[in-house]
């Protein structure tokens, strides 16, 4: 209706210009007071839309930061904090006092913050009016939607260069205040962390449990009844003969001897540092597609489904499962050291295996009543190099690439393809600090594009971390 005004006035300033009439000077001066206040008032309401604006950005702000501890506040409590938080980030020198008033529903949960005042008016006082009312409304709805991540951080032994390892630790703390911040009431939000190299450590503490494969663990660890021999297979085809003038056991049995094989003893599993290795595959691991690439339960006399004992000298940390413990997570970060060659798959498996639960890890059940966001963050400095079956730890190997992500057009995939098809938003980052190509493979392995992070410098990684940190925390909360 102002806009029209204004324009009927414009128009009519216009002819009164262009006409030559005798009486227009005593028409215009007649006219000249409601022509000023139909020119003014466009001023008027350029001040009172900007004002609105202000006053709009600072209700959202206001609602947003009440939706943190809103359930937890009194009446009286949460206007004073709404008050002085509003009046912090809303600043016009044109506008009254502000009136703020917030409220509280716990269906939903939802806060909502009005907002009103009047802008003084400059020339539509000329007409009686004073002041020009304004109002606004923003409501912040959450605890509809829940949020579980799991973070599968490299710690291998290049992560010692160019300072990686201290800026993932660094980029790891601040993500984790994030989620924490994101979360309101418990169950809202959860994160695992996956520290990993060529094996993934479930911790020592489980070597009683029915999940673990002990089949290599023996053969590797133990004694040998003939000293010389540290591994099950070259122990037992020694032995031994009852005349010993004979080492052989053709020509000791020639002679009436007894030959006796050496026997293995294998080590107390209490012994075990926790590493596993990949799980076995369904028909060997040549497949395209086997149990290291799933997160089926482990079966009790099926040696494939279980997870392989591995003595690896270059373990690393003791995986973490889901929690809202920030402080144990904080302390898992702070321990980190880089060591051991790179198995990519074997981490994101387990960052997976976390999120649905398993083995070691116990995930809280799914309440109906939310939606749930699952979110896997794979960091990895390097090319993948061993693991169980393929590579030497110092060169690519493609094996291990294929049992990731396979692009060979198979109708069996990878397990970047099983997590996300799974339902899984994956987050990808490649921090190449010696000028590699770009890892198609963490490429391919992102939910989508913008999902993947191609790093070149260690700092690069607390603004990446702090960038998806900002995005997981706007799937709890919506406007």
């Amino acid at each position: 209706m102002l806009r029209h005004w204004v324009s009927t006035a414009r128009r009519a300033v216009g002819r009164f210009i262009r006409s030559r009439d005798g009486n227009v000077a005593m028409m215009f001066a007649t006219l000249s007071v409601p022509l000023l206040v139909a020119t003014g008032g466009l001023v008027d309401y350029s001040r009172a839309w900007m004002a609105q604006t202000k006053l709009q950005d600072a209700s959202d702000a206001t609602a947003t930061m009440l939706s943190k501890s809103a359930s937890t506040l009194t009446a009286t409590q949460m206007g004073t904090q709404a008050s002085s938080f509003f009046l912090a980030n809303y600043e016009d020198s044109d506008a009254l006092p502000v009136t703020v008033t917030p409220s509280y529903s716990a269906s939903g949960p939802s806060v909502t913050v009005t907002a009103s005042t009047a802008i003084k008016s400059y020339f539509l006082g000329l007409i009686g009016i004073q002041q020009m009312p304004i109002s606004v409304s923003s409501t912040v709805v959450w605890g509809q939607a829940r949020l579980r991540v799991a973070l599968v951080l490299d710690n291998t032994g290049s992560m010692a260069d160019d300072g990686k390892i201290t800026a993932l630790k660094t980029a790891t703390h601040s993500l984790l205040t994030q989620l924490q911040n994101a979360g309101t009431n418990a169950g809202d939000v959860y994160v695992s962390i996956i520290p990993f190299s060529k094996d993934l450590n479930v911790g020592s503490s489980n070597y009683a449990a029915s999940w673990i494969d002990w089949t290599d663990w023996n053969a590797a660890n133990g004694t040998c009844s003939k000293s010389g021999y540290s591994s099950q297979s070259t122990c037992t085809a020694q032995g031994s003969c009852s005349k010993s003038t004979y080492t052989s056991q053709s020509t000791c049995q020639s002679h009436s001897g007894t030959w006796t094989l050496a026997t293995w003893t294998p080590k107390n599993h209490n012994t075990w540092n926790g590493c596993v290795t990949d799980r076995g595959t369904d028909t060997g691991p040549g497949t395209a597609t086997g149990y290291d690439q799933k997160v089926d339960a482990p079966i009790s006399g099926n040696t494939s489904t279980l997870f392989p004992a591995d003595q690896y000298s270059s373990c690393s940390l003791t995986a973490v499962g889901l929690t809202a413990d920030w402080t144990s997570l904080n302390s898992l970060v702070d321990q980190m050291q880089p060591n051991g060659t790179t198995n990519q798959p074997i981490g994101l498996v387990w960052g997976w295996q976390s999120l649905v639960g398993g083995g070691p890890f116990t995930a809280p059940a799914l309440d109906p009543a939310y939606q749930y966001t699952q979110v896997v963050v794979l960091l990895s400095d390097g090319l993948n190099t061993q693991d169980r079956w393929y590579g030497n730890g110092s060169s690519t190997s493609t094996q291990v690439d294929a049992r990731m992500y396979n692009g060979s057009g198979s109708s069996a995939a990878g397990t970047c393809q099983n997590v996300k098809a799974a339902g899984i938003s994956v987050y990808s980052i490649q921090v190449d600090t010696g000028g590699d190509p770009t890892s198609t493979l963490l490429q391919n392995c992102a939910s989508v594009s913008s999902q993947f992070y191609k790093l070149t410098s260690a700092n690069q990684i607390v603004s990446v971390f702090n960038t998806i940190g900002t995005a997981l925390s706007q799937l709890r909360i919506s406007k």
